[in-house]
């Protein structure tokens, strides 16, 4: 993975993060040539067909280069980064791990990254990619801290500003944190860290801008010049009449699958309009049990197990086509995938095994398919494998729709909103919960029946949840 240029200067190569991927792309540099880098810190984050992942550094030393700018691809075994070796030659077993894991538990050597927890469709991301370096700089951050409040002072008074003596230590803070404060508008240096050995948390960054909106004087200095700002807006959407934007990493994954899917598998799709009143109260009461206490309980919670029910009575439903042996495979366990929209694009990670998980575990899995999604650090592993998929488009405030199958899957389930409806109830009409359930399926292996009865079975359970327990 690294090779010596001459006595002290190593190379890091662009690593295959995972299922043999052959390029990605630099999404961001964490450090600066002249920057000193330990063992297992993270120098960038990359991106690749199926996820972003960060890149921790194998050994100790200074940044002499970075070869590559933010935005560009870059092919596997490409060096990427020079680093000047702390004391001469590096010993020779120290090499860069072949495929480091997209987010790695905090105090794991980086050569082995512990794996990813899986996340979720159309909602987020995991724990903390790899350990950090000694907290040893927290004398300077102190020292930082100092600087800035003797530079307020002279600023406040009227003096010159002083120079820095010393650069600088970037702030410590996760991917996601550097984000949310950008959104922000958050300068991370002016932020007062509370997370171990000196980390930003997003907490952190919360307590900045309340601290910011709590002095009113400030920003109505600024108000008047909303007006310009927003009557700029046509003049630089005239001026600018196309904006063109590469297609690569997820997006073009994505695109590429979707393509082979629709012209591949012969979609079929039957759709069914249910009384979903039962189930949102279910809902309710689900989250007073103390036996979901801290987990996420939610309609998709309820319509995933619905669908476990259904494949369980309709096996065949969930199964694969293999074309070179022209044989359809049977699956005897449910890779459940959830579709998740990403600032990236479209993923589907999926629930390893939640055909034999129970509700509270069910509910466990969606949270952490959830949380990881919405970080953005979903793992490669966590997408592979799905069996059948539910999308949830009523999130967006869509009825329903006709979903494309995820490539090497059988069928895949769409929701549509849930509403307030006008429906026929014990011989009135009443407003009621209502949605509509979207199923398409490869007609290759699923025939209308099968499909059928699998829709149906699924609207049943949503409008009588009492059937979780006699048809378990």
């Amino acid at each position: 993975m690294t090779t010596m240029t001459n006595a002290s200067v190593r190379e890091f190569k662009m690593p295959d993060v995972g299922e043999g991927l052959t390029e990605a792309e630099i999404l961001k540099w964490y450090v600066q040539p002249g920057d000193t880098v330990t063992d297992g810190q993270v120098v960038c984050e990359v991106e690749t067909a199926k996820a972003a992942v960060e890149l921790p550094i194998p050994y100790d030393g200074v940044v002499r280069a970075l070869h590559f700018p933010e935005g560009t691809t870059v092919d596997v075994g490409t060096s990427i980064i020079a680093v000047e070796i702390a004391g001469g030659a590096a010993p020779a077993q120290e090499e860069a791990p072949a495929a480091p894991a997209p987010a790695a538990e905090p105090e794991q050597p980086a050569e082995q990254p512990a794996a990813r927890q899986p996340v979720l469709v159309g909602y987020g991301v995991a724990t903390s990619s790899t350990r950090r370096r000694p907290r040893k700089q927290a004398p300077d951050a102190a020292a930082q801290q100092a600087a800035a409040a003797v530079q307020s002072e002279l600023n406040g008074h009227g003096g010159a500003p002083a120079a820095p003596a010393a650069p600088a230590q970037r702030p410590l803070a996760k991917p996601p944190v550097r984000k949310l404060a950008k959104d922000l508008g958050v300068d991370l240096a002016t932020v007062t860290p509370t997370g171990p050995d000196g980390v930003v948390t997003r907490e952190d960054v919360h307590a900045a801008v309340a601290a910011t909106q709590a002095v009113p004087q400030q920003p109505a200095a600024p108000a008047p010049a909303a007006v310009p700002v927003q009557a700029a807006a046509p003049a630089s959407y005239d001026t600018a009449r196309e904006t063109r934007v590469p297609v690569k990493g997820v997006r073009k994954a994505t695109a590429a699958a979707m393509v082979g899917s629709a012209f591949t598998a012969p979609h079929v799709t039957e759709f069914v309009t249910v009384d979903v009143t039962r189930t949102m109260k279910l809902v309710e009461e689900l989250k007073q049990d103390k036996e979901f206490a801290g987990l996420r309980v939610n309609p998709l919670l309820l319509i995933a197990k619905a669908l476990l029910v259904a494949i369980r009575r309709n096996p065949g439903i969930n199964a694969s086509w293999d074309e070179a042996a022209q044989e359809i495979v049977v699956k005897h366990y449910v890779n459940l995938g959830i579709a998740a929209a990403t600032p990236r694009g479209l993923i589907v990670p999926n629930i390893k095994d939640a055909h034999a998980k129970t509700l509270p575990e069910l509910a466990g899995s969606l949270g952490e398919l959830v949380s990881t999604a919405r970080e953005g650090k979903t793992s490669p592993a966590a997408m592979q494998g799905g069996t059948v998929t539910i999308t949830n488009v009523g999130v967006f405030g869509v009825d329903t729709g006709t979903p494309i199958l995820n490539p090497g899957e059988s069928a895949i389930l769409a929701v549509g909103a849930i509403k307030l409806q006008p429906w026929v109830h014990k011989g009135k009409v009443k407003p009621r919960q209502v949605t509509t359930l979207a199923l398409s399926f490869d007609h290759r292996l699923v025939d209308g029946e099968l499909g059928s009865k699998v829709l149906a079975d699924v609207a049943a359970v949503l409008e009588q949840p009492k059937r979780l327990m006699t048809w378990a």
